[in-house]
């Protein structure tokens, strides 16, 4: 069971965001983090939950700190959401 569904939204968009900054296919981050292309499909359509391991394999693929791609904008209003 998810519990944060709205945030899975906003990370998603987030990672998409960063992957079309940078002119990339979802195959070519999906390489790049060595990952499959499924995963990054339903990374940005909030199907899972990302996992750790993921987390830093998409740090790497976009030479971020991890710190970085958390930083989601919108998830401060998520939050708020969840807290109403």
């Amino acid at each position: 069971m998810v519990k944060n569904p709205a945030g899975l939204i906003v990370f998603g968009l987030h990672v998409r965001r960063l992957r079309e900054q940078r002119q990339l296919s979802q195959q070519a981050l999906a390489d790049m983090a060595d990952v499959s292309k499924l995963t990054i499909q339903r990374l940005e359509l909030a199907k899972f939950s990302v996992t750790l391991d993921i987390l830093i394999s998409l740090t790497r693929a976009f030479e971020i700190p991890l710190q970085e791609l958390m930083n989601c904008p919108g998830i401060e209003a998520v939050d708020k959401l969840n807290k109403s």
